[in-house]
């Protein structure tokens, strides 16, 4: 089965370009134009490396990367104009496998990709891992929520909102908190956003569950217990 790459870039003939490449050389490709539709396709996708630009529109590649770091080790390499160090600093610190600048020659990010895909973890975006308070389970592999077997539908936001909670279990987080992480830093909508998909969550899972999952903490913010 040959490998599955996600070009994230929203130059369109420089990411046809390296599709072309690529799918030369045997790999399967998908694309994306800006960084919120990268996310998305590399959250519910199943890849073995991403290439992602740092300068797209929507979402930044940085913050890309920093939300895909939270649940998966997949091998990232991104692809900037800025030979800048403090932005290749930046890259790498926050968890980016390696860093080309463009212009590049093709030959040159063939060989990275080779060597990043050697690197590469057992699974692909996600570690299969499952979260659980009770008789709740969130597959973060599979992308799905049970409760005692039973399958309960959820958004993609709602998803990720609980899974942070499951991964702070008894942990109370502060609506910022939530805010940050689910959403992110450059989220610029309303700020009672959190206490609207609280209660999306409750409203799906307290009825199946028959009793109350996540916990308000007055003047504070939400924890499952």
């Amino acid at each position: 089965m040959s490998e599955k790459i996600l070009i994230v870039e929203d130059e369109e003939k420089i990411a046809r370009f390296i599709e072309l490449e690529l799918t030369h050389e045997g790999y399967e490709i998908s694309k994306a134009l800006n960084g919120r539709e990268g996310l998305e396709m590399a959250e519910n996708g199943h890849f073995d490396l991403l290439l992602l630009d740092i300068m797209l529109p929507e979402l930044s590649g940085l913050e890309v990367l920093r939300r895909i770091r939270k649940h998966s080790s997949i091998p990232i390499i991104m692809l900037t104009a800025r030979d800048a160090i403090s932005d290749k600093v930046s890259g790498l610190d926050m968890g980016a496998d390696d860093y080309i600048t463009k212009p590049f020659a093709i030959e040159e990010l063939l060989a990275r990709i080779r060597v990043a895909l050697k690197r590469k973890p057992a699974d692909s975006i996600y570690q299969n891992n499952v979260l659980e308070a009770g008789m709740l389970s969130l597959d973060t592999d599979s992308h799905q929520v049970t409760y005692d077997g039973e399958p309960i539908e959820l958004t993609n936001r709602e998803f990720n909102l609980l899974q942070v909670l499951l991964e702070n279990k008894s942990i109370v987080l502060s609506r910022d908190t939530l805010l940050e992480r689910v959403w992110g830093y450059d989220y610029m909508g309303e700020t009672n956003v959190v206490d609207v998909y609280v209660y999306y969550l409750r409203s799906k899972i307290d009825d199946v569950v028959g009793e109350k999952i996540i916990e308000t903490v007055r003047g504070v913010g939400y924890v499952i217990k």
